[in-house]
């Protein structure tokens, strides 16, 4: 992953609850994000449910440089959170994960 040359990075996340585990999965992630906008570097941490899309869910982060992120990923609670969170979602953690890089134009 490339710091983008203000430093930050964005990590858009999305994934989707099992059948029947919608609103757990919904509690476990309002649960997840005042502690993760606390940690070191966090810039912005929101969730959000796809409108029309029950169960579906993403998570946009920015983080003042990939150091920061890494931290976040590793931190002792994360390694708690995975196994619970994978217990009700679809698919591996690593499918919904997107890295972007802004541009602008040239001026």
């Amino acid at each position: 992953m490339n710091d983008t040359k203000n430093r930050y990075v964005t990590v858009l996340w999305e994934a989707r609850a099992k059948a029947g585990k919608e609103a757990e999965m919904k509690a476990f992630m309002t649960a997840a994000v005042t502690p993760s906008r606390n940690d070191p570097g966090n810039i912005d941490y929101e969730a959000h449910e796809v409108e029309g899309q029950p169960g579906t869910f993403i998570i946009y982060e920015r983080w003042e440089n990939r150091d920061a992120l890494d931290r976040h990923l590793n931190a002792p609670r994360m390694q708690e959170l995975v196994p619970q969170l994978l217990e009700l979602m679809e698919g591996s953690i690593e499918e919904g994960i997107r890295l972007l890089q802004p541009f602008r134009p040239a001026q």
